[in-house]
């Protein structure tokens, strides 16, 4: 894989630090982004707002002064603000609502031994990357399309295995282990019961035959009745919240101290799923599948969500990755699960090892002490997940008319084209735009994280209203013309977003700083036109793959979408995501939406670009 050869340490990238935007910039872009999303008369009054806070001697001057010295004194002025503000103050649920999954391919076990290899293949995987990481042998991203060849920043790699996200009241607390080289244990869980998984014997890591062996005890030891427990993973489930309440009432229990330690400093979970019926293999069933696992009566209680890493080996062959988002970004996410699959294909199995001559210990179960108030949270968490698991509709599919090659003919960025399609998608359902989210990486300087480029601009409205109106209907040239000014302003701002002048990040630390400074809220973060603008009701995401997977994710507010996409040479894979409770979306009336603006688009480029017929010659018949 190319990001395996080694050639500029991980260690001694020479990183600048993120900027901070000019205000009078961040406040115009601002209020570029929002005019046509809002009536006239609110925006009047949030013009009015803008301009009292961004005049001289206002508290915008004040608060751009301190984000500077913020800057100087440390390494990323805003990745704590975002962190917060992202994920750690979000109080609900992690599964759906903020934990994305990588969805492998459909693996045909023939039976539960080759279930255990394809398991044991992605525990040596995991052992293998982790050393690669820890000797600093992974070669140094460089940033693709936009900006291409910019070496990018390289923390996040740090963080897959040693993250681990605790529940607390109001705020949750990120803990990342440092100096940690070497393997560890690994948490296998099997039946909704976890087990210790050793990764050394004798000072020598387990073989792929040692391990095969100790994940079959673990799956014999399982079925045993009378030593399992409740489904204590059930808890890390619900509600932050809820969950951080029980998790204070187990910790008084030092048996329960011990198993939570254990899971807590563990390299990742290996979750061994029980098999899923047939209706459940569908790509769109998979990807709900890896997000909830299917709710406490299936597979959701064989989870511990609090974790970086859980990889998913289910007995029928649905198998894949769900991450804890707060420590890295979905790229880390594909690089690594790009490798396993690789790896695995790769690297023949040494099952054929004979395990003699060492004795193999027992795996350790993981055992509990459950009160009748832990036994009732774990009760409550049952049915909020249930609930959860019902409320997502996903719709998984593949485009296939064209993919990005095609867009790349019309001299167009891929990206650009698909966001354009979602406005349009969108806009076609509803007639209006609203706020959007697309990731903008931001791994070009020191920690960085994303920013948001905000799609729905106002090309993307003109276009959208030209593709849809009938009366007077516009000509294709217009059309034409509406089209590359609408990609033009999306390739601009996400420019301006991963070279640190996106408007999202510098709003938020505008307002964390002002709280930082114990100031009454600036009118300009108590206007309406602010607090929608951060509802995204689409959220999006380009997760490209060169392996045979994709990733998915639910949506960030109740009433919106989630669409992730994933654009090859000749088809794009999308993964929409909605929830059913809520009477304004529909995942399967957006995604026909979205392969009819697709089709449009490319038949007005094709129209635009066919030569002009040949003139009459005289005499010929007409």
């Amino acid at each position: 894989m190319p990001i395996l050869s080694k050639e500029t340490s991980m260690d001694k990238q020479e990183l600048p630090k993120v900027p901070v935007p000019p205000l009078d910039q961040t406040l115009d872009t601002y209020l570029k982004c929002v005019q046509h999303l809002v009536c006239a008369d609110q925006f009047r009054k949030t013009k009015a707002a803008v301009d009292k806070f961004g005049a001289p001697g206002g508290a915008g001057e004040l608060l751009q002064e301190k984000l500077q010295e913020r800057k100087e004194k440390t390494e990323n002025w805003v990745y704590s603000y975002w962190l917060e503000d992202m994920y750690l103050n979000n109080r609900l649920a992690l599964p759906v609502n903020s934990s994305p999954a990588m969805v492998f391919p459909k693996q045909n076990f023939r039976d539960q031994r080759d279930a255990l290899r394809f398991a044991t293949r992605i525990i040596r995987g995991v052992l293998d990357y982790k050393a690669r990481i820890d000797t600093d042998d992974l070669r140094v991203d460089v940033a693709r399309g936009q900006l291409a060849g910019t070496p990018m920043c390289m923390q996040q790699y740090r963080r897959l295995f040693t993250s681990y996200r605790y529940p607390v009241q109001g705020s949750d607390s990120l803990s990342v282990k440092v100096d940690c080289a070497g393997p560890e244990h690994m948490i296998v869980a099997c039946k909704n019961q976890f087990f210790v998984l050793e990764t050394l014997l004798n000072d020598e890591l387990m073989t792929d035959a040692e391990i095969f062996s100790q994940l079959d005890k673990i799956m014999k030891m399982a079925e045993n009745p009378t030593e399992r427990a409740p489904p204590v993973g059930l808890l890390t489930s619900d509600g932050r919240n809820e969950w951080a309440q029980a998790r204070e009432a187990l910790v008084k229990d030092p048996v329960n101290r011990t198993s939570l330690d254990l899971i807590e400093s563990s390299l990742c979970l290996v979750c061994l799923d029980e098999p899923c019926s047939p209706l459940d293999q569908s790509d769109s069933s998979r990807a709900a599948m890896m997000l909830h696992g299917g709710g406490a009566e299936k597979n959701g209680a064989n989870r511990w969500y609090d974790k970086s890493m859980q990889f998913v080996v289910g007995l029928s062959g649905v198998c894949g990755v769900v991450c804890e988002h707060s420590p890295f970004e979905g790229i880390v996410l594909v690089q690594c699960s790009e490798f396993l699959l690789e790896y695995i294909i790769s690297s023949p199995s040494k099952m054929s090892t004979v395990v003699s001559g060492k004795s193999l210990p027992v795996p350790k179960r993981l055992t509990w002490k459950i009160s009748p108030q832990i036994q009732g949270f774990i009760s409550d968490s049952a049915p909020r997940l249930h609930r959860l698991v019902k409320n997502l509709d996903m719709d998984v599919f593949k485009f296939s008319s064209y993919g990005k090659d095609f867009i790349k003919k019309q001299k167009m960025s891929p990206d650009a084209y698909i966001q354009v399609a979602l406005q349009l998608a969108f806009y076609k359902c509803n007639r209006r735009l609203v706020p959007t989210y697309e990731s903008a990486s931001m791994r070009r300087f020191r920690e960085g994280r994303v920013d948001n480029i905000r799609s729905a601009t106002r090309q993307a409205l003109a276009f959208v209203q030209a593709m849809t109106q009938d009366k007077p209907a516009a000509s294709d040239a217009e059309k034409m013309e509406k089209l590359n000014k609408a990609i033009c302003a999306q390739t601009e701002y996400t420019r301006a977003a991963i070279t640190g002048n996106g408007i999202d990040n510098h709003l938020l630390g505008l307002l964390r700083i002002s709280r930082d400074l114990k100031m009454e809220k600036p009118d300009m973060f108590c206007d309406p036109t602010y607090l929608s603008s951060n509802q995204f009701i689409l959220s999006t995401s380009q997760v490209p793959t060169t392996v045979e997977m994709f990733c998915c994710y639910g949506p960030v507010v109740p009433n919106g979408y989630g669409a992730c996409y994933n654009p090859q040479a000749d088809h794009i894979l999308f993964c929409v995501s909605s929830f059913r409770e809520s009477t304004d979306t529909s995942s399967a009336v957006f995604s026909n939406a979205l392969q009819e603006a697709l089709s449009q688009i490319r038949d007005l480029c094709k129209r635009a670009h066919k030569p002009p017929p040949s003139p009459a010659h005289k005499g010929s018949k007409p």
